[in-house]
């Protein structure tokens, strides 16, 4: 088993929904399995270019930052797409946010929020996060 990190993605496939992927380290930062093309294809069980499809129109987002492209796990939830994501992804964009940056953002624990984003929007706050991630533009 890997260790979770916030910065390199791991190959190896994990739930986004366990128990500690939710909760914030001491940086302030939700640690989480990275998933690659291979692991999302497994994860998702569609095809590749299904999968290649839901990153292109934004329902997931990732990184090549350790060199190879992967996706945070915990954008995942029972097999599909966090369905809240894709919206929030694209108000970050429209305020200029690069890919990494929205990741980070997600994962970061957000004073106003009382948490991180991405935990906000797997309680069910949406509302709550677009409001906070339209007053970063």
């Amino acid at each position: 088993m890997s260790v979770p990190s916030e910065n390199q993605p791991s190959e190896s496939l994990q739930s986004a929904t366990a128990g500690s992927e939710n909760s914030v380290n001491a940086s302030g930062v939700t640690p989480t399995e990275w998933l690659t093309m291979p692991d999302l294809v497994h994860a998702l069980d569609e095809s590749l270019g299904r999968v290649r499809r839901l990153i292109d129109e934004h329902y997931l987002i990732g990184s090549r930052r350790s060199g190879v492209f992967a996706v945070p796990s915990i954008f995942l939830v029972d097999g599909q797409p966090l369905s809240s994501l894709r919206g929030t992804i694209i108000v970050l964009q429209d305020s200029g946010f690069t890919d990494d940056e929205v990741i980070d953002w997600l994962l970061a624990d957000d004073e106003e929020l009382g948490r991180s984003p991405i935990a906000a929007l797997l309680a069910g706050h949406k509302s709550a996060v677009r409001r906070v991630a339209r007053t970063l533009a």
